[in-house]
């Protein structure tokens, strides 16, 4: 078939929704079809390079009276500007808010200037469909971009449900379920400890004795709920020598930092910041923490999976489609730290299960989360959009 000319903005941060968008454009630049990228800055998964996507990095002017940023208008002008120099078949936006709205003026500029629309595809990802509050503004206008979207993707059926509910979409709102990928050959099960062996010097790595090591990885906003993390650990050294590695970066570190330091548990706790090469890490961990009080997918979760490493998450939005209770992991109610320590000793006191349920993990990550289906899904849906009626 005819390599296909796409467009795909998203954040460039290391969220979900930046991830699943850098890596679904490098998969679909692998398989032969022109890939523009537009964010603000490059990407977390493209940094290492991009192959041959283009990025197309929009720095909208800070300059008075514009210093509150006029991002989502630059990004409408080069989403347009591209559209109409590369002759764009689709534009797939991740994340409603700017992008479905900057993509629907584009769209507008595009036509106005005498070119062919591309079709407009949006992949809503969870705070922007939960997010609005009471804002009404703000719904209204996420509305308009999502109605006026050529088709409609989210990542979970619970927030395709959601969706529906909270930006007040007609019930038979078409939202085709397609979910996040995992790469296996990034993320898949090690062997060997060394990472972790530097970041706990003191810790004794050799009999019986040697610590567990829990994970998590996040942006460190208030709905990832790090803390939690924190207070399960301190719950688990009750019972259990354990570690806990804290992966990411965002405006919660400097707190979770000091509940560290106030549960004196500074030589338990590493924080690594924001990592671009995650997969060898996930690999030397004995549990994934995932204490989210919200998650439309969960895909450090999924990542997790992949490597061979059981999950312990709040049983929350779209994470019981990801984590199998009992089987790839343990759900647990979220907003509770102790229910979190309790599922962590419970598996790491059962060694013989935890090992069952890493090798389930696996398998059911790869199973159903591997990229050729899910690229292939989206392939066939940027075709029949673009194949409809103008």
């Amino acid at each position: 078939m005819k390599p296909l000319a796409v467009g795909i903005a998203c954040f460039p941060t290391i969220g979900g929704s930046g991830v699943a968008a850098s890596q679904l454009a490098l998969t679909l630049d692998a398989r032969g079809h022109r890939v523009h990228v537009f964010s603000s800055d490059t990407p977390v998964r493209l940094a290492d390079g991009h192959g041959g996507c283009v990025l197309h990095r929009v720095e909208p002017l800070q300059r008075p009276p514009l210093e509150n940023g006029v991002y989502a208008l630059a990004l409408a002008g080069a989403m347009a500007e591209v559209s109409l120099a590369e002759g764009l078949d689709v534009l797939h936006v991740h994340y409603a808010l700017p992008h479905a709205a900057s993509a629907h003026l584009a769209r507008e500029l595009v036509h106005a200037r005498g070119g062919r629309p591309p079709r407009l595809l949006t992949t809503l990802h969870g705070t922007d469909v939960t997010g609005l509050g009471s804002n009404r503004a703000l719904l209204a206008v996420t509305r308009h971009a999502v109605l006026h979207s050529d088709g409609i993707t989210t990542p979970s059926d619970w927030l395709r449900r959601t969706a529906i509910t909270a930006l007040e979409l007609p019930g038979a709102t078409r939202i085709e379920v397609v979910p996040n990928f995992v790469d296996p050959e990034q993320f898949h099960p090690g062997d060997g400890r060394a990472d972790v062996h530097r970041l706990f010097p003191r810790a004794r790595w050799d009999g019986a004795t040697a610590p567990s090591v829990l994970l998590h990885a996040s942006n460190f906003r208030p709905i990832k709920r790090v803390g939690d993390a924190v207070r399960a650990l301190a719950e688990v050294l009750r019972t259990r020598e354990a570690v806990l590695l804290l992966v990411g970066d965002g405006p919660e570190r400097r707190e979770v930092e000091h509940l560290v330091e106030s549960l004196q548990l500074t030589e338990r706790v590493a924080f690594l910041g924001a990592r671009r090469h995650l997969g060898p890490l996930f690999a030397q961990a004995d549990l994934f923490l995932l204490p989210s009080e919200e998650e439309s997918f969960g895909l450090a979760a999924l990542e997790a999976l992949a490597s061979g490493v059981p999950v312990v998450a709040a049983n929350v939005g779209g994470v019981p489609e990801v984590v199998r209770q009992g089987e790839t992991g343990r759900l647990v109610p979220a907003r509770d730290p102790r229910a979190l320590a309790t599922a962590v000793v419970e598996l790491l006191g059962d060694e013989r299960r935890r090992a069952r349920m890493g090798a389930a993990a696996r398998a059911d990550a790869t199973e159903r989360f591997r990229p050729e289906p899910v690229v292939a899904r989206l392939e066939a849906l940027y075709r029949e959009l673009i194949a409809r009626p103008a």
